[in-house]
């Protein structure tokens, strides 16, 4: 939409499709092989016993191809109608090539009128309808070419069997490229969709849970009417939580909409019950480049050790605020964790083909296994805020914890990756 307000019209989708070169080669091969034919007819002119009818035939063979080249350019212009014709045209000639030739030729092997263009209608039922098609398709022709020899002979029987066996395995070819089309069609959907999904549940989780989680425990603390408020608050953020998980039960065998069984615990959780939050990196704006030292800056503070390099450090502006928001999470996950008291330090690398931010802390570390269990439970801070966004710029994140030594984690983001994504994520949001 704001595309078109801008007088800019969204690029146009590429619609795919292993089909088409096959059209377009059976295209050529009908045009080349009528091209044979004819020359074909020419030098056996002499030789025919009703030669005017074997240019008649040709003539209205030719016709016929001139007016119906483009039908077998795509599989929406070659339709079945047109294909019943054209077949009719290939058997039709066989069948002639008995008043037209001597039999002294016909015995001696010699070439049926459409010749070898005959396979063309073949292979046009092959590509459009499958094996099945083309199996009854080759038959028609088979059983034409026999009774135009007249006998079973050695090389129309050669000639007969390799026409069946041709079509048929390019018809089976097309059947299996449509079904891993439409398997690699859905995929690709449901990759959107997911992606889709898990931004839509990223921003939930920065901003809505917390707020619910906030007010659930400060209901609790200041009783009476409040209390209430605070389970209600509670019950809606299990129900929440639940649905950006994607369907998963929530903690302790609830079901979504009950309140929960067990009250958050400080420190059970990463990123989820925080009194206030980190302060959020200022956001970058424009599409241009961005200088990733500008929105890490203000994180620095008492407790916080900012570390960076002379000189700039440039990425997409759209993927700098993303990866200032995974920083910003790794922060809130220090706060929780490690305590009030705990010191952090964060160190900007820019290297050659990437941008690598490292978040470390002095604090119990992470128990081994607490993330996946937490993702497994709909607490999906690490999934979401940070892996999440990390994963939708092409890049990772990696955690190193030692108990009792902190906790290191390892943000990278491609530079040439982190272009096309952010122009990803801009469009997504574009279209909701």
């Amino acid at each position: 939409m704001a595309a078109r307000r801008h007088g800019k019209r969204p690029p146009k989708a590429l619609r795919m499709s292993v089909e088409l070169p096959l059209w377009r080669a059976l295209t050529g091969y009908r045009i080349l092989t009528l091209v044979y034919t004819l020359c074909l007819v020419g030098l056996s002119y002499r030789y025919y016993a009703h030669p005017l009818v074997a240019v008649a035939y040709m003539a209205a063979l030719t016709l016929w191809m001139a007016l119906t080249w483009r039908r077998t350019t795509s599989p929406e212009r070659c339709t079945r109608q047109f294909l019943v014709a054209d077949l009719g045209f290939a058997v039709g000639g066989i069948l002639l090539t008995l008043a037209v030739d001597t039999h002294a030729r016909i015995m001696g092997g010699g070439p049926t009128l459409p010749s070898i263009w005959a396979a063309g209608a073949v292979l046009g039922f092959a590509i459009k309808g499958g094996w099945r098609w083309a199996a009854v398709a080759s038959t028609l022709v088979a059983a034409a070419n026999l009774i135009e020899r007249q006998e079973l002979a050695r090389d129309t029987i050669h000639n007969v069997v390799l026409v069946w066996v041709a079509s048929v395995g390019i018809g089976y070819v097309v059947e299996v490229a449509r079904s891993s089309e439409r398997t690699l069609a859905r995929a690709l959907q449901i990759e959107a969709a997911t992606r889709e999904r898990e931004r839509l549940a990223r921003d939930i989780h920065d901003s809505v849970l917390q707020v619910l989680a906030m007010v659930q425990r400060r209901g609790a603390a200041i009783g009476g009417e409040a209390a209430e408020l605070g389970r209600m608050a509670g019950e809606q953020e299990v129900a929440l939580r639940t649905l950006v998980a994607g369907g998963l039960l929530p903690p302790h065998g609830g079901l979504p909409g009950a309140a929960p069984t067990v009250p958050h615990q400080a420190g059970d959780d990463l990123r989820e019950d925080l009194p206030a939050p980190v302060a959020a990196a200022p956001a970058a704006s424009g599409t241009g480049p961005c200088d990733v030292r500008a929105l890490l800056a203000p994180f620095a503070r008492a407790g916080v050790t900012f570390s960076e390099p002379g000189a700039p450090v440039e990425l997409p502006a759209g993927a700098a605020a993303e990866l200032a928001a995974a920083v910003s999470a790794a922060l809130d996950n220090v706060r929780v964790h490690a305590g009030d008291g705990a010191h952090a330090w964060i160190l900007v690398e820019d290297e050659p083909d990437a941008v690598l931010v490292t978040v470390r802390d002095d604090g119990p570390g992470i128990p081994e296994g607490r993330l996946a269990d937490a993702e497994r439970e709909g607490r999906l801070g690490v999934a979401l805020s940070i892996r999440g966004r990390l994963r939708d710029l092409g890049g990772s994140a990696q955690w190193v914890s030692v108990p009792g030594q902190g906790t290191e984690v390892e943000l990278t983001v491609p530079k040439k990756g982190a272009s096309g994504a952010s122009e990803g994520g801009r469009r997504g949001k574009a279209g909701t």
